[in-house]
């Protein structure tokens, strides 16, 4: 992490070729990556940024907090909602769902406490 003043910058989040090759990459399951924005301890908030390959899904999963999903290019989908770029998805605490993305997703995902995978 770069804190400059005492803040994040981030440039060029919806540049996405940009913002794939500038980043550091980690496998979250297969087909998907998650590069780290922030994060103190397993129990504390969480931002990343999320890169689901074409056909790649997470699954299913409980949010113990709110969860933040701003889809920046393609679209991923729960259940029978499909979203696309420039959506904006909020999970209330106790949802639960798989995400699924046949065309490939760049998202950015903020979590107010950890997922749990089932």
């Amino acid at each position: 992490m770069d804190f400059a003043d005492s803040a994040l910058i981030i440039d060029n989040i919806f540049d996405s070729q940009s913002l794939i090759a500038s980043r550091t990459w980690e496998i979250l399951h297969e087909g998907v990556f998650i590069s780290p924005i922030y994060q103190s301890d397993d129990t504390s908030p969480r931002a990343a940024f999320l890169h689901y390959l074409p056909g790649s899904s997470i699954p299913t999963h409980l949010h113990a907090g709110f969860e933040h999903i701003l889809i920046l290019e393609g679209s991923q989908q729960d259940g029978d909602r499909l979203y696309s770029s420039g959506t904006l998805v909020i999970h209330r605490p106790g949802s639960h769902h798989r995400i699924t993305s046949a065309s490939g997703c760049l998202a950015l995902g903020i979590w107010e406490r950890p997922v749990r995978f089932n």
